[in-house]
């Protein structure tokens, strides 16, 4: 049987590229919200990260990633970007706190090592539940916590604590946020990015390509 060999199309030995960078691009976002949440630093370790002029705020965004913010809480806290964009939001309203123990006992709930575990729970406390607490948030039942939970520290002691104040933002600050000035602005932009002559023709390039 005759069998015809075409010549490789160009345009099809570089296609594959544009997909590897993306998907490079993605595991480096998610690793970048993994470091936020595994700092050894704490909150501030995690403060420093998000507040910091590194990848998250200058690497290219995933389209619409202000679609995924506003599908659920949970897909906001998992992007780096929205955790910066929704801290923004609850500094002006004076309960960043929330999301910053949020995160911290993520990072706990990881932590393997006992004497590490000690120490961040340690850090938690003083932090966000002790009665000193620079950045306290309120959570039912926070007048019986003492210093003695910290004596046998174990991954899951900060949950119901956790779930809680998961619960405060969701039904609260979180609906306010994806309402806010804040979010639409970076919305309208990430729209207009969208209409952008330059983003039409690498669309439509693509298409070209792919389709051929």
């Amino acid at each position: 049987m005759l069998r015809l060999v075409f010549p490789p199309d160009p345009r099809v030995l570089r296609s594959p590229v544009a997909p590897a960078c993306l998907v490079q691009r993605v595991s480096e976002k998610t690793a970048e919200c993994g470091a936020a949440w595994t700092s050894p630093g704490g909150p501030q370790g995690m403060a420093h990260i998000h507040d910091s002029d590194g990848s998250s705020s200058s690497s290219p965004q995933t389209p619409k990633s202000t679609a995924k913010w506003a599908s659920s809480l949970e897909n906001l806290l998992e992007d780096p970007e929205g955790v910066k964009r929704f801290r923004e939001f609850l500094k002006k309203e004076f309960s960043e706190e929330n999301v910053l123990f949020w995160l911290a006992c993520e990072d706990f709930k990881k932590t393997q090592d006992k004497k590490q575990m000690q120490e961040k729970a340690k850090e938690i406390y003083m932090t966000f539940l002790s009665s000193k607490a620079s950045s306290q948030v309120n959570v039912e039942g926070q007048s019986r916590l003492n210093e003695k939970i910290l004596e046998e520290p174990h991954p899951l002691m900060f949950q119901k604590l956790q779930d809680q104040i998961f619960n405060l933002m969701k039904y609260d600050s979180y609906s306010r946020f994806l309402k806010s000035d804040l979010f639409l602005k970076h919305k309208r932009t990430e729209e207009e990015d969208e209409e952008s002559p330059d983003a039409q023709t690498a669309a439509k390039r693509a298409s070209r390509i792919y389709n051929t």
